[in-house]
C-alpha cells in the first residue's frame, strides 16, 4: 500500500508540481493539498497522512507555527521546504527544532524542469521519511517526540525487522584508555536535531577540538553555526580557510565545499575549498574530512557518523580505523534515517552503535573527560 502524503503550500503551482512528483513514484499517493497552516493542522488530524511536505512563508499561519500544533497533537514526519537565504535557513531551523524531520530548499526552476534531480530526491526524502515512521510504529514508539537526556538504562528492544536487539547502556562500554587530539562527527537527514542534542551537553573546556561534516546548502551553514554557538558552550564556528584548531571550538564545514585538515597534530590547519566539480557527490563530504583527519591525526580520532541517507562517511572512517582510531556510529531507533550509521556498522567499521542521547556521556568517558 503506498504511503499517504499530504502537500502544504500557498502556491498553486508548487502543489501541482509536487504533487505530480510524488504521484509519479508508486509508494507514495497525495491524499490531499493544504494552502495555509491552519488547513494543514486541520488535514494532519483529519486525514492522518504517512507524511506531510510544508511551506515555510504561508498565510493565516506559517509553517513553523503548524509544525508545533502538528507535533502537539498528530506528530506526522515533515518534509520542509525553504528558500536558500539567510532568513530561510533560520526559519528551517526553527522548523526542525519544532519537530520537522527534513528539509529541501525550494528551487522553483528545479521543481519546473521533469528532467531535473530534483523530483527524485524529493520523492527518495518522502519515503525515507515514512519509512521511520512505519518503523516507529512497529516497535510501538511515538516518532519525533522530544526525549530529555536521561541516564542509560540497559534495555532491550525490537529493529524495524521485528528482531530482538539488547542495547549496550554507555556504563558497560568500558573506555579504550586511548589518548585523543580530535572529535570528528558526520551527519545529513536528521543531523541538524542531533548534533544540537550532543553539542549542547559538552562542557566548556572539552579539551578537543571537533570537526563537523553535515549535508547542508551553503546558505544555511553559518546560520546553523551561529545557532549552535548560541546554544552551546562550547565555541562553534563555520569553518574558515586557514583556522587553525583550538581544544573547545567546534568547525562546521561550510556548504559547497570541502573541509580538509593540514599540518601536524599538534599545529593542525584548516583548509576549506571550494568544490564545483562532478567527482564527489557531496559538498561537503564526510569522507573527504575524516580522510584528512586520518592523515594529520592518524589514529588518535575519535569520530562518529550520525543519522543520516547514503553511505557517506564510511569511507573516510575506514581510513580511520586503518589508522587506529575509534569510530562510533547511531543506532538505527533514534536514527531519523539510518543509511550512514548503517553503512560503516554493515561494513563492521563501527565498535560501538549508540543511541543519540547516550553520546554526549560517552564521549566524556570515552576521552576520559574530568
Amino acid at each position: 500500500m503506498a504511503y499517504k502524503v499530504l502537500v502544504v503550500d500557498d502556491s498553486s503551482f508548487f502543489r501541482r508540481r509536487v504533487t505530480d512528483i510524488i504521484n509519479s513514484d508508486e509508494n507514495l499517493t497525495v491524499i490531499d493539498v493544504a494552502v495555509n497552516g491552519i488547513e494543514a493542522v486541520e488535514k494532519a488530524k483529519s486525514l492522518k497522512p504517512d507524511v506531510i511536505t510544508m511551506d515555510i512563508e504561508m498565510p493565516l499561519l506559517n509553517g513553523i507555527e503548524a509544525v508545533k500544533q502538528i507535533m502537539a497533537n498528530s506528530p506526522i514526519p515533515i518534509l520542509m521546504f525553504s528558500s536558500l537565504t539567510h532568513q530561510g535557513a533560520k526559519a528551517t531551523l526553527d522548523a526542525l527544532d519544532a519537530g520537522a524531520l527534513d528539509f529541501l530548499p525550494k528551487k522553483f526552476n528545479e521543481i519546473a524542469n521533469a528532467n531535473s534531480d530534483a523530483g527524485s530526491i524529493l520523492r527518495s526524502r518522502v519515503l525515507e521519511i515514512a519509512r521511520k515512521r512505519l518503523s516507529a510504529r512497529r516497535v510501538g514508539t511515538r516518532p519525533l517526540t522530544r526525549t530529555p537526556l536521561t541516564k542509560p538504562s540497559t534495555t532491550s528492544a525490537s529493529n524495524s525487522a521485528g528482531n530482538t536487539l539488547v542495547k549496550r547502556p554507555v556504563a558497560n562500554i568500558r573506555p579504550s584508555g586511548k589518548s585523543y587530539k580530535l572529535l570528528a562527527i558526520g551527519t545529513s537527514t536528521g543531523g541538524p536535531v542531533a548534533l544540537q542534542k550532543i553539542l549542547t551537553q559538552l562542557p566548556q573546556n572539552f579539551p578537543l577540538p571537533i570537526i563537523m561534516v553535515q549535508h547542508m546548502p551553503a546558505a544555511f551553514t553559518k546560520a546553523f553555526a551561529m545557532r549552535l554557538d548560541s546554544l552551546c558552550k562550547i565555541s562553534v564556528r563555520e569553518a574558515e580557510n586557514g583556522d587553525v584548531l583550538k581544544p573547545g571550538v567546534a568547525y562546521l564545514a561550510p556548504g559547497g565545499t570541502q573541509m580538509l585538515i593540514e599540518g601536524k597534530e599538534n599545529h593542525a590547519k584548516l583548509k576549506v575549498v571550494v568544490d564545483d566539480t562532478d567527482r564527489i557527490a557531496f559538498k561537503p563530504s564526510v569522507d573527504v574530512s575524516f580522510g584528512s583527519a586520518a592523515k594529520v591525526f592518524s589514529g588518535s580520532v575519535l569520530g562518529i557518523i550520525l543519522t543520516g541517507m547514503g553511505s557517506d562517511g564510511r569511507e573516510g572512517s575506514r581510513m580511520l580505523k586503518a589508522k587506529g582510531a575509534t569510530i562510533w556510529a547511531q543506532d538505527e531507533e533514534s536514527c531519523v534515517v539510518y543509511g550512514m550509521p548503517q553503512a560503516v556498522a554493515k561494513a563492521g567499521i563501527s565498535t560501538a552503535d549508540l543511541p543519540l542521547l547516550e553520546f554526549p556521556n560517552a564521549i566524556l568517558k570515552e576521552i576520559q573527560y574530568g
